[in-house]
């Protein structure tokens, strides 16, 4: 007689109540209350926390993919593997892996079930199928796959695989295909399957299954979404594709199942959420080892991802590098949004790390690109972002400054002009600097057309209008080269522009051009016109005047003295510049302007005395009267010229030596250095220190007056 499994299974149950041997006894385990239970789990916890610091089961188990690869960098462990090898690893070296609860229930073999249901002429014989819960399990997850139920599918595929599934009967490869398959449908069912169908793809990795490429490809795409670290609605994300990607390379010809899209998505992701180390790492290897060529928008996110920051602009340089060898030419990709978008970032990176030279070449290559009418490549690139606008303004404002001070005012014009060209407004200091260039190597046609384009930018708001010491400069610049017409118009420009004549610099320039001619009547008419603007002539307008005195060929010692006395009479104290000028317009040869000469040198050397005794307060250039080295070659000069006064018998030798000699050798004698010794000088406040650049400016324009046919700016 044969009897049923069940009828085994109901007589092992009733096993206890046959007397039987303490060895073929089943017994069940330890009944425990479920208070217990909980304290026993509770204790372990605690158990777990303390024996091993801050790191608990629950905090790496809760770890993402990224997580779990710097977790285990960091530990000098291999970062490489699926999400479960990677967790197992962590735990392994916190000592945290927890083996799975065993109850050990004693078994009866068939001999002791015969021996115990021993019955004359009753055979027992199981004829039921081993592989039955298995089957029935399979089968329900294929039915379930079948109509896209994955959440049933997938929860009957882990019954099968922890329950039923062993080495010898393991989980058959199309079960898992089938849940894939469902869990691939709709995106991934809005990424809510991405966890499910990343488990599946690590377990097929583990089996030594491999992996259809379109699958492997759908799952990577859909569990990238558009939210926060790539998750839609708070699913899938950056993580849970990588955890894909590491399973699916993992897996039997793996490395060639992902496509270039996949992968591509995948950098494009990283980017986005700052990681833009991870994406250049991922995009190397598609460019290296794969032989990919990636769209230029991937370059362009990793690129834009690395620009952000500072501190990363090499990561830029090497995404441009990269594209290089791709296959992408520089010159031509600006022909496109995403290649000005890469383009861009490099001249970003290039501002950061002061590479003037790497920026100006990515905007020329910009510049090259055909297909970007009606406006040029570099334009678009620099008005692509407010970022890649003011990296474009800095490295042109850089480049200018550092070609003025070398002096090359050619390059410094021409990446000037480049400027408006690629909509950049330059700085009024950058308009300055380059105009002063021009000035200095008297280049006056130049500055002048500079200084009017500036002008017509400033009438159309896209610059601010040139200040007056932009005008005197350039006029003073055509003074110099004898640019008469060039003068007249610049000023005429700056009358319409400023709506003013200008300011004290500019009508001393103009007392300047005038006493180089000698014209004392001119001079006397520019300083009465300055009084009638309400502008107040200073030292230098007086000095100039008196240059004017001191003309070779027109010199007028009267006028030079009547001049002092009047400047004195308007508050303004002569300083040493003052006093030379006027000593040089008494040397005519004659008596009369000996005498005049005479006095001023009483003058100035009471000056000097009294500066002495009671100190200097301001720039000693501007207000200084003790004499220096030209002082004393004019006193020697003029005793000369009374050496020759007393010669001719205009006057008497001994009165000349003993009266109007004797100023003239006070000036010879005086000591300046130990005058500076015992000098005071009194510190400038702010104001004074502005007021005194401007009057060494002044005063730079005075410089060699009298020289004949010397033709230097004094800028």
């Amino acid at each position: 007689m044969r009897l049923s499994n069940a009828l085994v299974l109901a007589l092992s149950g009733l096993a206890d109540g046959f007397q039987t041997s303490p060895s073929l006894a089943l017994r069940s385990p330890p009944q425990t209350s479920a208070s217990s239970v909980k304290t026993a789990t509770l204790a372990e916890e605690t158990e777990l926390v303390t024996l091993n610091g801050d790191a608990t089961y629950e905090d790496i188990n809760a770890l993402a993919f990224r997580a779990l690869q710097k977790q285990c960098k960091t530990l000098g462990l291999s970062a490489k593997g699926t999400t479960a090898a990677l967790r197992g690893r962590l735990l392994e070296h916190f000592g945290l892996m927890r083996d799975a609860t065993k109850v050990e229930v004693p078994t009866a073999t068939a001999a002791e079930i015969e021996e115990l249901c021993a019955v004359e002429g009753v055979t027992f014989c199981d004829e039921s199928d081993p592989d039955f819960d298995f089957k029935s399990v399979l089968a329900e997850v294929m039915q379930k796959s079948s109509v896209g139920h994955w959440k049933s599918a997938t929860r009957k595929l882990k019954t099968l695989s922890k329950k039923y599934s062993t080495p010898d009967r393991p989980v058959p490869r199309e079960a898992y295909l089938a849940v894939l398959e469902a869990c691939v449908a709709n995106r991934l069912n809005g990424a809510r399957a991405s966890e499910p169908a990343r488990r599946i793809l690590e377990d097929m990795s583990t089996f030594g299954f491999d992996i259809p490429e379109d699958l492997a490809n759908s799952c990577v795409a859909s569990s990238l979404g558009d939210g926060p670290g790539a998750t839609h609605d708070n699913c899938g994300g950056i993580d849970a594709a990588l955890a894909m990607v590491a399973a699916i390379e993992a897996a039997p010809g793996g490395e060639s199942t992902l496509s270039e899209a996949s992968y591509g998505k995948l950098v494009s992701a990283l980017a986005n959420d700052g990681a833009a180390d991870e994406a250049l790492l991922i995009l190397r290897s598609m460019v290296a080892e794969k032989g990919f060529t990636p769209p230029l928008g991937t370059f362009a996110d990793v690129a834009k991802a690395a620009a952000k920051s500072r501190g990363r602009a090499e990561e830029v340089l090497q995404t441009l590098t990269i594209a290089k060898a791709a296959g992408y030419v520089l010159d031509n990709i600006a022909s496109v949004e995403a290649g000005r978008e890469l383009l861009a970032s490099g001249v970003v990176a290039a501002e950061q790390m002061d590479n003037l030279a790497l920026g100006l070449r990515l905007l020329t290559a910009a510049a090259e690109a055909e297909g970007c009418a009606p406006d040029n490549g570099d334009a678009l690139v620099a008005s692509s972002s407010s970022a890649a606008q003011r990296a474009c303004t800095l490295i042109h404002k850089r480049a200018i400054f550092a070609a003025c001070n070398d002096g090359n005012w050619k390059l410094a014009v021409k990446i000037l002009e480049l400027m408006p060209q690629r909509g950049l407004t330059p700085a009024t200091s950058v308009w300055r600097n380059v105009v002063s260039a021009c000035c200095k190597k008297e280049k006056s046609r130049k500055a002048t057309a500079l200084l009017l384009d500036w002008v017509t930018l400033a009438d159309q708001g896209k610059a601010e209008k040139p200040p007056v010491s932009v005008f005197n400069t350039v006029v003073n610049t055509c003074e110099v080269c004898g640019e008469e017409e060039l003068t007249v118009r610049v000023l005429d420009k700056m009358r319409d522009t400023l709506d003013t004549e200008g300011n004290i610099i500019t009508f001393n320039i103009a007392l300047k051009r005038l006493a180089k001619a000698g014209n004392v009547l001119g001079c006397e008419g520019i300083l009465i016109g300055m009084l009638s603007e309400g502008l107040e002539p200073n030292v230098v307008s007086y000095t100039t005047t008196i240059g004017a005195c001191a003309k070779e060929g027109s010199k007028n010692p009267a006028m030079a003295g009547m001049w002092l006395k009047r400047m004195r009479a308007r508050g303004v104290q002569p300083n040493y510049h003052t006093y030379n000028t006027a000593l040089a317009a008494c040397l005519d040869g004659k008596l009369q302007s000996t005498f005049i000469a005479s006095q001023i040198a009483d003058e100035m050397y009471a000056d000097a005395e009294r500066e002495v005794s009671c100190g200097l307060e301001g720039s000693a250039n501007f207000k200084s009267t003790l004499p220096d080295l030209y002082t004393k070659v004019v006193a020697r000069n003029l005793m000369k010229q009374l050496r020759e006064n007393w010669r001719s018998g205009d006057i008497d030798m001994d009165v000349a030596k003993t009266s109007t000699r004797v100023s003239f050798l006070k000036l010879v004698d005086f000591d300046k250095k130990n005058a500076l010794d015992t000098a005071i000088e009194c510190e400038l406040d702010e104001d004074e220190a502005i007021e005194v650049a401007d009057q060494d400016y002044e005063f730079s324009l005075l410089k060699e007056l009298h020289s004949d046919d010397h033709r230097t700016a004094m800028v």
